[in-house]
């Protein structure tokens, strides 16, 4: 009956705020819950920057997701969307003219900014835009420019842009349409507001922690330090105060202008003291009730908070959609964006190619309107513009308590996991388990559908199987011999996000706002793995959390690329021969490196508690000619977690081991539940025998458990909120050891040249994770192992139902 009820949760009807006329509630994959305020707009994909002009009547949102880019226009009165303009590329960062006839747009990684000219029309209290031109920055990429956040000054005379790639300030001459002078900065910027009564500029520099102000000629007048990931700024000039969203830290920094100092604080988070998750990203004030709104994105809300000179305070939150990235005071009106729109879906349709000669093209994702679309999850959640009146307390409180009953975090279950007693998994830190080494293998990108929906007792649709028990008989073995888990939920859309969900129960703004760019086709590199510090969370990953607890730790090519460590924590803290991302090499030769590696460890007694690995080759190579297949692929990978498992089962670390596995993503492939479900796997001697578990887990449902047996504490909201996987455990020890099967594919088996799709897999690039088009992977795979005339499954299911636009 449980997973009936989360099943109808998923796929339930939404009609603006309301199900049938009650409130909706929906359940998100990672057991948050949405019971958005307000009237819902379609937006796009990812809508990640909102301004109005200055009467107030028309809204301008940037969408620049992984699929379109496109700046709409929004009629505040009719509630409608008047004007959609495609983009070639854009990004955070637009500037409305104090007159309102002009509109800077950027243009992200093409290294310019879009100039629009705003006209009135007689009828119907309309505006339209000119045709733009551009002001050039520099080259497209992979020069390093990428335009963000952008002012304007009093007279409208002086642009100031800020970049995130070359970290600097470019100050524009609107006039002579020139560029007067580029300010280097420290590190990469996000936003920048004009402060008009000092003439001087407010700039976040987001991987710096500081927001420095300059005046109008360049010239630095103050740093001042203020928090993790510092973005969206917002000015209070009656106050004299600046307000500073820092989204690492759950805080907004707010900075007294009189004399450029750091006054106070603010803890956006719903419980005092949270650890990260709440990720503050947007501010707006009423100037006149002083009232200050926060869009915490990872909570799903809006933080209120009244503002006064004996210092700031909670007074409630306003539920949201999902992600809110931007909000707005328009009247008595507030409006917001949310990134992700109001729920997760399936995807059983995967990708939907239209042949046009010898090309393939991709329809991108519209959840607005039904429709034979892409379902790639990287632009399957599509954003909001939403809507309500200005709360007053009495709806405020209304508000206040939906907000908690969305969030299954709480500060209790940071220290109380709520577990029976007797399982050997700890209900909390201090409680000693029997588990004493825990190893955990991250894979590639397969979702419950692709590889175990053959399993009879689980959810599965066998239609959308594509590595079956022929395939995968290891994975298969270890379901039934030990726990299926046919409701398991990655907490990530694709690899760059989910490196760090994997690793640190949580992504920060810098990865879930620059992933969709760059997985997108439109520049930007893949640092999601620790080769940025800027993407590091808070307190870092859960090596960080280890080496504070006085906890061993070893990581085998997770965060650990070209044999050396990605961050400093993981220095002498890995195998120096084990290959991480190659995938020439197989996942067979990698179980041997990581055998020689335990071999030597446990010869000395120095096996760590904690050991990370990386099995990559599930990933696949499509079709490229002369590699492995995808069956030979994933056979490989397969029998690497079987040796793996029977290896360790031989040994005598076996009675205090555990074995967990996960997809970092699930991004390859079709789901009909859910586009996050995805396989999971647990063994060892604690582990429950021939247990069928239906529980919703997540990514933080597994670390938390693995937490609470290391005894370390929770690492974010996330992973404190999550489900442990206690139910999968017994206090009735089984040693029986795992025996793997021999794959009955060839791993030798190459790509001939008559392969589906053999030429567009040439041109994949997988040097790297995800650096190639996914939905092409998809089909690819599909066409391969189906044969080119079957064609991709088309399901029908309830889908989310928002109000359509007039023509």
């Amino acid at each position: 009956m449980k997973t009936k009820l989360y099943r109808f949760i998923l796929t339930g009807l939404f009609s603006g705020s309301t199900i049938l006329g009650i409130q909706a509630q929906t359940m998100l994959p990672n057991g948050w819950q949405l019971m958005p305020a307000g009237t819902h707009l379609p937006a796009g994909d990812l809508p990640i920057c909102m301004r109005s002009t200055p009467d107030n009547k028309h809204l301008f949102v940037i969408t620049a997701g992984q699929s379109d880019h496109a700046l709409s226009v929004y009629n505040v009165a009719t509630k409608r969307r008047t004007d959609s303009i495609p983009l070639q590329a854009s990004w955070y960062g637009m500037a409305v003219s104090a007159d309102g006839k002009h509109l800077y747009v950027t243009g992200a990684n093409q290294n310019f900014v879009y100039h629009f000219a705003i006209r009135s029309r007689k009828k119907g209290n309309q505006i339209s835009l000119s045709v733009p031109d551009t002001l050039r920055l520099g080259p497209a990429w992979p020069k390093p420019v990428s335009p963000a956040g952008m002012a304007l000054n009093s007279t409208g005379t002086r642009l100031f842009i800020v970049t995130k790639e070359d970290s600097s300030v470019y100050l524009w001459n609107t006039l002579e349409n020139t560029l007067v002078s580029r300010w280097k900065l420290p590190s990469a910027a996000y936003a920048c507001t004009f402060l008009n009564d000092l003439n001087a500029l407010a700039v976040s520099e987001w991987g710096n922690g500081s927001v420095s102000i300059w005046n109008e000629n360049g010239e630095l007048l103050r740093r001042i330090p203020c928090g993790d990931n510092p973005n969206e700024i917002v000015y209070s000039q009656a106050r004299k105060k600046l307000f500073v969203a820092c989204a690492d830290d759950n805080t907004v920094a707010i900075i007294d202008t009189r004399n450029f100092i750091l006054t106070e604080r603010l803890n956006t988070a719903m419980y005092h003291n949270a650890p990260n998750g709440s990720t503050p990203n947007a501010l707006a004030i009423n100037e006149e009730k002083g009232w200050l709104f926060v869009a915490n994105a990872d909570n799903n809300n809006i933080g209120v908070f009244y503002c006064s000179e004996a210092g700031t305070q909670s007074i409630g939150f306003i539920p949201t959609a999902w992600y809110p990235t931007q909000v707005a005071l328009v009247g008595n009106e507030l409006w917001y964006c949310s990134g992700k729109g109001l729920g997760s879906a399936p995807n059983p349709d995967g990708p939907n190619p239209i042949r046009r000669k010898d090309r393939v093209i991709y329809q991108q994702s519209d959840n607005s309107k039904q429709g034979k679309k892409t379902q790639y999850i990287g632009s399957l959640f599509r954003g909001t513009v939403s809507y309500l009146p200005q709360p007053d307390e009495l709806s405020l409180n209304a508000y206040t308590r939906q907000s908690y009953q969305c969030t299954p975090y709480s500060k209790e279950l940071e220290t109380n996991a709520r577990i029976p007693a007797g399982n050997p998994i700890p209900l909390k830190k201090g409680i000693a388990s029997p588990i004493k080494h825990v190893f955990y293998i991250i894979k590639e990108n397969r979702t419950y559908d692709q590889v175990l929906s053959d399993i009879k007792g689980g959810d599965g649709d066998t239609s959308l199987l594509l590595f079956g028990e022929a395939i995968t008989p290891n994975q298969h073995k270890l379901a039934r011999e030990f726990v299926l888990l046919d409701h398991f939920y990655v907490e990530a859309e694709v690899s760059a996000d989910g490196h760090n969900w994997s690793t640190a129960a949580y992504a920060n703004d810098y990865t879930e706002k620059t992933w969709p760019v760059s997985y997108g086709g439109r520049g930007g590199t893949y640092d999601y793995e620790g080769q940025k510090d800027i993407a590091w969370p808070r307190g870092g990953f859960i090596w960080d959390h280890c080496k504070r607890a006085g906890v061993s730790f070893r990581t085998y090519g997770e965060f650990a690329d070209d044999f050396k460590a990605n961050i400093p924590v993981l220095e002498n803290h890995f195998c120096p021969y084990f290959t991480s991302w190659d995938e020439s090499v197989r996942d067979t030769t990698r179980f041997f490196q990581w055998k020689r590696d335990f071999d030597s460890l446990l010869a000395i007694n120095k096996v760590p508690a904690l050991n990370t690995l990386r099995f990559i080759n599930d990933h696949t190579e499509g079709t490229r000619v002369g590699r492995p297949t995808p069956y030979a692929h994933v056979a490989d990978n397969d029998y690497a977690v079987g040796l793996f498992i029977e290896y360790l089962s031989q040994s005598r670390l076996w009675d205090s081991s555990v074995v967990f596995i996960l997809e970092d993503d699930a991004q390859n492939g079709p789901d009909h539940i859910d586009a996050h479900r995805s396989t999971a796997y647990v063994a060892g001697p604690h582990v429950k025998h021939g247990f069928i578990d239906h529980t919703p887990y997540s990514t933080s449902s597994m670390l938390r458990t693995m937490e609470l047996i290391l005894g370390l504490d929770p690492m974010s909201q996330y992973d404190a909120a999550a489900t442990p996987m206690w139910r999968c455990f017994t206090d009735t020890v089984d040693r029986r050891p795992f025996i793997s099967i021999k794959p009955g594919v060839d791993l030798t088996e190459v790509n001939k040249g008559s392969a589906w799709h053999n030429l567009q897999s040439e041109k994949l690039n997988l040097a790297r994770e995800d650096q190639s088009p996914d939905g092409l992977m998809n089909t690819i795979l599909w066409k391969a192992i189906k044969g080119e005339h079957v064609p991709l499954p088309v399901t029908t299911r309830a889908a989310w139902v928002i109000r359509e636009e007039e023509d």
